[in-house]
């Protein structure tokens, strides 16, 4: 079989970069398969699990791991992964360090580092539409860092995202884009002007504050180019209906449901290879069983009833695990014959 021409490809559609690649494309000019890119998706339950119903026992399984017993052969469960010296203010400040292992988060003068997913997707760039994608099941807090330990928000609504990813604006939309871009590009080139003067007359010791600064400055003004390349080029196509947001939060479940069938569609058009999804406390639940909060029932001081509903909410959120196990193999594993390798790390 004549190998495909990516090249020609490229020009009959104008959507193939956003595509999987495919083994007939010959990119290498020999008959080397193409290296199928790697992803990265985090996704973390804030209150934790219930660890009697995770650990498996000496017959090699547990409550939850049946939940996932379909996708045994596609994830590892780690143990004595916890961070050091995660004492802070109370428990769950550690929230902000899962993917950072930043010291003592919450004290006083704690600034917190860049998180893992952060620093690949700075690594990859704009080598797709989005470096990064940041999802959260209800608030816009994440546990994405950036190098000065900035938080970014998550995106809470899956319609949204939806958008961004694969419809296609209108044109008078596209040329805003394209007006804001270029106006920050003229505000940089002020700063820059203005940053000499300054530097001028600051003292040593401050230039090294100009310099980060300045080091920002440049990041942002080469992200605003690798964006403005993105806008010419056509969104792939998705066989799935933009999803309708579920407004209720107590429907916890759903919510999540909407997210990670969203993950196999970003994989799969290679829109990001990295994706963090935080699973958030919802308070009260839509849940059969359950009548306390999530977060009062975490903290169960092992009375079975409420051990009892926990087990209820924890085992519907391994549910949407194995769903998303599941997407992925089946969006990108079927059409490209690679390979899954899933981690589940409890928090301790």
């Amino acid at each position: 079989m004549k190998p495909l021409n990516r090249r020609t490809m490229i020009k009959a559609t104008g959507i193939s970069l956003a595509l999987p690649l495919l083994e007939s494309m010959n990119l290498a000019g020999g008959d080397q398969p193409v290296a199928e890119p790697t992803r990265m998706v985090f996704l973390c339950n804030t209150l934790g699990l219930h660890p009697p119903s995770l650990w498996p026992s000496e017959e090699g399984s547990s409550a939850y791991l049946d939940q996932l017993k379909d996708h045994r052969d596609d994830f590892t469960l780690f143990a004595g992964l916890s961070h050091a010296n995660q004492f802070g203010r109370n428990a769950h400040d550690s929230e902000m360090t899962w993917l950072t292992s930043a010291p003592k988060p919450g004290v006083d003068g704690f600034r917190n580092t860049i998180s893992v997913d952060q620093m690949v997707a700075g690594q990859l760039g704009y080598t797709t539409r989005f470096p990064s994608i940041v999802l959260g099941s209800h608030l816009q807090q994440s546990q994405s860092y950036t190098s000065g330990g900035v938080m970014i928000p998550a995106e809470t609504s899956p319609a949204k995202l939806f958008a961004k990813l694969f419809l296609e604006g209108k044109p008078g939309e596209v040329r805003a884009e394209k007006r804001r871009l270029d106006q920050g590009k003229s505000i940089l080139d002020q700063l820059k002007s203005q940053t000499d003067a300054v530097r001028r007359r600051a003292s040593r010791s401050d230039h090294h504050l100009l310099n980060d600064y300045l080091e920002s400055v440049r990041r942002t003004e080469k992200s605003i180019g690798e964006v403005q390349g993105w806008l010419d080029k056509p969104k792939p196509t998705v066989d799935a209906e933009q999803p309708q947001d579920i407004p209720n939060i107590q429907e916890l479940i759903g919510r999540i449901e909407l997210l990670v069938d969203l993950v196999p569609l970003i994989v799969q058009t290679d829109s990001s290879r990295v994706i963090s999804i935080m699973i958030q406390d919802h308070g009260p639940l839509n849940i059969e069983g359950v009548s306390q909060p999530h977060h009062i029932l975490s903290h169960h001081g092992q009375d079975k009833e409420k051990i009892g509903q926990l087990q209820r909410i924890e085992t519907e959120i391994l549910k949407c695990f194995a769903r998303l196990i599941g997407g992925l193999k089946e969006k990108l594993l079927a059409a490209q014959r690679g390979g899954l390798k899933t981690v589940l790390i409890p928090q301790e």
